[in-house]
């Protein structure tokens, strides 16, 4: 028996929790795994996001994704080791996705960029 879940009712409401709420992208040292991490501990650079940095659309494999657009030049405001890259809402202090990215020195009073980036929900197998 196949299994499957709707887009619009299931994933598409998922992935739209992110893109009405992530507010900041922040670049981090090491894997945060709470909004405090994120936004504190481990951020190294963080830039303001909107609802129109995303767009929603069919997934590559299956499913939906979410795709944020590149952002380029964002101040950085500690010095570390960029590793990874995270989706966040400091209204509501959440942490919502967390992605690698490619490990790079950065330092304080300088400039970053993050390519777009996605994040897909499969239909179930």
């Amino acid at each position: 028996m196949a299994k499957s879940v709707n887009n619009t009712d299931i994933l598409d409401v998922a992935l739209n929790v992110i893109k009405n709420n992530a507010n900041k992208m922040v670049v981090c040292s090491s894997q945060p795994t709470t909004y405090a991490e994120a936004n504190a501990t481990f951020m190294l650079a963080n830039v303001a996001m909107a609802s129109g940095d995303f767009t929603l659309a069919a997934g590559d494999t299956s499913g939906r994704k979410i795709t944020s657009g590149a952002k380029t030049g964002i101040s950085i405001t500690n010095s570390g080791t960029a590793q990874h890259v995270a989706w966040i809402d400091s209204t509501n202090s959440k942490l919502y996705v967390v992605t690698t990215c490619t490990s790079q020195a950065i330092n304080t009073g300088g400039t970053v960029d993050v390519p777009a980036w996605k994040y897909e929900i499969n239909q179930p197998t």
